[in-house]
């Protein structure tokens, strides 16, 4: 039986500018780009989310939702020095952890000896300590299991503890609304609804089969979640699937030539990027993609192991001829290859030495 404690800080950057500047607390308060120059909201506070304002929203409906909202320029490198100081906390108590984000990890403390081998009381620590350390809250769930942890850690949001135990799964995820669980979206949640499927007791009503049928491979992984089944380990590895970047343009881009012409700059920035990656990467794929005034996106992606500009005028050409319209956003991305995982388990190197007559083994 596993011991996961899923951590989420509460409002990331938004509590991270609230705690550098006290006039800013208890206002409604985003982070992200200017209105008048096309910018995205990136998180905001609980005081912003009250008028509906929300993460991925552009400044300028957030500002009509609330005239009162302060936007302020996000400070990544503020913000990774945090969540580096975060994670440094949770390595006192475990050396399992899988990031999510710089502020959001799940950690496997099954084997930990501290706080007396307690998840529930390692979980209150380190709340404790980022609180008192770092000047912000972060919530937390304490469960068996990965999919439980991070519901937990949502239950009582902000700055709050819940924990479900071994015996209280089956209870807690019978009236478990469906739309809690992770990967139904929109479409799927309104899917379920039109089969009678609101609560993870309704959806036991049908077999794995039927799921799997009606929902493909996703189907079996309901099957499970709704019986509060989730074998997976935490994953420490922590690998990139991809690299990009991307630029939203305070005005749009209507020729092709202005097109390419942004495309150049942003394809020096991506070989920056990937400067910065070490030898464990291998580029395998090349994509472009494209926002139009409308908000709708195109992709155009291709295998490539050199990611050469020439693939990606290739790619941005594709969109154009798709649809040669103005653009507010372009951004260009590989795919990567983790070479060390393709390696597999290290091997020990043999022969092994034979043991010393003088010492027995004992059995397990």
């Amino acid at each position: 039986m596993r011991k996961i404690i899923h951590c989420d800080c509460d409002c990331f950057y938004a509590s991270v500018e609230m705690r550098d500047d006290p006039n800013l607390r208890g206002r409604p308060l985003a982070v992200g780009g200017a209105s008048d120059r096309r910018g995205v909201i990136s998180t905001c506070n609980y005081e912003a989310r009250r008028y509906g304002v929300r993460s991925a929203m552009p400044s300028a409906q957030a500002k009509k939702l609330c005239p009162d909202l302060i936007v302020v320029p996000g400070n990544m490198k503020k913000y990774r020095e945090i969540g580096a100081q975060i994670r440094d906390i949770f390595l006192e108590f475990t050396d399992f952890i899988e990031p999510l984000s710089l502020d959001e990890a799940y950690l496997d403390v099954t084997d930990s000896g501290h706080c007396r081998g307690s998840a529930t009381l390692i979980a209150t620590e380190i709340r404790r300590r980022v609180h008192e350390e770092l000047g912000i809250t972060i919530s937390a769930g304490v469960a068996p299991n990965k999919f439980l942890a991070k519901i937990a850690s949502d239950w009582h949001k902000p700055d709050g503890l819940t924990v479900i135990t071994p015996d209280q799964v089956n209870a807690f995820v019978l009236r478990l609304p469906v739309a809690k669980i992770h990967g139904v979206g929109r479409v799927t949640a309104e899917k379920l609804l039109r089969q009678g499927i609101r609560t993870c007791a309704d959806l036991r009503h049908f077999s794995q089969i039927e799921l799997t049928r009606d929902y493909g491979k996703f189907g079996n992984r309901l099957y499970q979640l709704c019986r509060g089944i989730d074998d997976r380990p935490v994953s420490g590895d922590g690998a990139r699937k991809s690299a990009s970047v991307e630029h939203t343009f305070s005005e749009d881009l209507t020729t092709y030539s202005d097109w390419q012409e942004q495309l150049t700059e942003l394809y020096v920035r991506l070989l920056e990027r990937l400067e910065n990656l070490d030898d464990r990467y291998e580029v395998s794929g090349a994509g472009v993609k494209v926002k139009y005034g409308d908000f709708s996106t195109m992709t155009q992606e291709r295998t490539s192991q050199a990611a050469r500009i020439s693939e990606f005028k290739h790619l941005l050409q594709q969109c154009w001829n798709k649809r040669p319209e103005p653009i507010r956003l372009l951004g260009v991305g590989v795919k990567l290859k983790d070479l060390r995982a393709e390696l597999g388990p290290e091997q020990l190197p043999l022969p092994l030495p034979l043991p010393d007559p003088g010492i027995h083994s004992l059995s397990a």
